[in-house]
């Protein structure tokens, strides 16, 4: 029980720096969607930071997982941290040669010969996001809940408040203030640079010595969790990547451009998956020894599920509020968002899954698993995005999550069995399943008022569920004495 009290104490902390991230980022969307002349514009932007996200997950190589595997284990903690960071620093430091030395040649390839400092600046972004990475995972490590969430918030505060500068104040005062999207990265380098700065107190720590005793069998360990990041980052980004490139080129940029502001609305579910994790990984690989930890698995997994189906009705029951997010031109793209956010959950129980291996240093089998998965979303992309576009990018998300979601479960049930109430998880996903039948197909025929308030009812109807039959009043300690 203690161990859950802190886990919901970190995730709280981490989900509410996520939730207000988050909600500041959201107000990105609309500045741009309705800033940017073109829903081409805004397809730029998704493009390449969907480039960025894969080369992210190359540059780190699945090193926060070693991390937390190697330093909750290890005697010297301050040596994994020192190794740590030159290992990802110089693979940083490489790409970043790579690049600049073919700055050219790279950004014509990838469609941007006009604007080859696009691809430049958001080379230089990804290279210092890889090398913070590991210091917040330090953080983590560290429990800094608060400094981690702080740091993370400036990012944005920082963030937001030049976009909102270069692309609402200043066009304002000078008429002929040109709107571009190269503001959008090198506002990003900026932010990221400051954020570089506060981490001195962190790479002070460092003992900045290079350990080959560490470094072999982290990098053993850390191979196949590098093809289960890509892999996973691929069932994320490879609709958006495939996109301008399967389609016409400024089509397909259209086409991104609206699937890529409808997909932030769907985001959420990405938002509360990571607050999760980031309180989960440390407390599940500290108590990896403890025999109540296949019990600690299968509840939390049970209360992830339950609240990210409540997100969901949340985000479809108030669609008629969240859609003023994006400008009216990208709407037509907002069937996309259940079908992404299906996906989504199931990208957060893949997650919850993905523990039996990383526990038994079986990381191969989530190579494996998000491999399968990867081969299937790729497939989907290819096969269905000329004839159907963005339509096709949401439903292989699902193909891909599913495949991977499944395998992992059958095969980790076989080799390192956790209780899962799979009883009570298949209740709330019926009942989630038919509320949202009913918002879909009864709610649209009722005016607006009345709509929101049949969805509000049946939200209610859901977690009154929650409260009855997981979260019984009496059992939560502020409303305790009163029962």
């Amino acid at each position: 029980m203690a161990t859950l009290k802190s886990l919901a104490k970190d995730t709280a902390i981490y989900g509410l720096s996520s939730i207000i991230g988050r909600f500041l980022n959201y107000l990105l969307v609309p500045l741009y969607t309705y800033t940017l002349k073109s829903c081409s514009d805004y397809g730029i932007v998704n493009d390449l930071y969907s480039q960025s996200a894969l080369l992210l997950v190359v540059l780190t190589f699945g090193m926060e997982t070693t991390f937390f595997r190697f330093i909750s284990k290890e005697e010297r903690p301050l040596d994994v941290f020192g190794t740590s960071l030159i290992m990802v620093g110089s693979v940083a430091a490489l790409f970043l040669l790579l690049v600049f030395g073919t700055l050219p040649w790279l950004a014509g390839s990838l469609g941007y010969a006009e604007h080859p400092w696009y691809v430049g600046m958001m080379a230089v972004v990804v290279a210092m996001d890889a090398f913070q990475a590991i210091l917040f995972s330090y953080l983590r490590y560290q429990k800094k809940a608060i400094r981690f969430a702080s740091l993370k918030m400036l990012f944005i505060l920082i963030n937001c408040t030049l976009n909102f500068l270069a692309y609402v104040v200043v066009p304002r005062f000078l008429e002929d203030w040109p709107i571009t999207v190269a503001y959008t990265f090198a506002i990003n380098l900026v932010s990221t640079g400051i954020i570089m700065l506060c981490f001195l107190p962190e790479l002070r720590q460092s003992p900045w010595r290079f350990d080959v005793g560490y470094c072999k069998p982290m990098l053993r360990y850390t191979w196949p969790m590098l093809v289960l990041g890509i892999a996973g980052i691929l069932n994320q980004v490879a609709g958006q990547l495939l996109l301008p490139r399967v389609l016409e080129k400024e089509a397909g940029r259209t086409a991104l451009g609206i699937y890529g502001a409808c997909v932030k609305i769907a985001m959420i579910m990405a938002m509360i998956t990571q607050a999760f994790r980031y309180a989960y990984e440390p407390v599940v690989f500290a108590g990896h020894n403890d025999k109540n930890n296949p019990e600690l698995l299968a509840k939390t997994m049970k209360f992830f599920i339950i609240f990210t189906l409540l997100a969901f009705l949340c985000v479809m029951g108030y669609m008629d509020i969240l859609q003023r997010i994006i400008e009216e031109k990208y709407r037509e793209g907002l069937s996309i968002v259940p079908i992404v956010m299906v996906a989504e959950i199931m990208m957060g129980i893949y997650f919850n899954l993905s523990f039996w291996y990383k526990l038994i240093d079986k990381t191969i089998y989530g190579a494996w698993f998000s491999l399968s998965g990867c081969a299937v979303l790729l497939t989907v992309n290819l096969l269905f995005i000329p004839q159907y576009g963005y339509m096709a990018c949401a439903w292989a998300g699902v193909a891909g999550y599913a495949t991977s979601m499944l395998l992992s479960y059958f095969v980790g049930q076989r080799k390192n069995p956790i209780p899962y109430p799979l009883g009570s998880i298949f209740f709330y996903v019926l009942l989630t399943a038919a509320l949202f039948a009913v918002m879909a197909y009864v709610s649209p025929h009722l005016s607006l008022i009345a709509r929101l308030a049949v969805n509000t009812l049946l939200i209610g109807v859901f977690l009154a569920t929650i409260l009855y039959r997981d979260l019984p009043l009496q059992s939560l300690p502020i409303l305790k004495r009163f029962f």
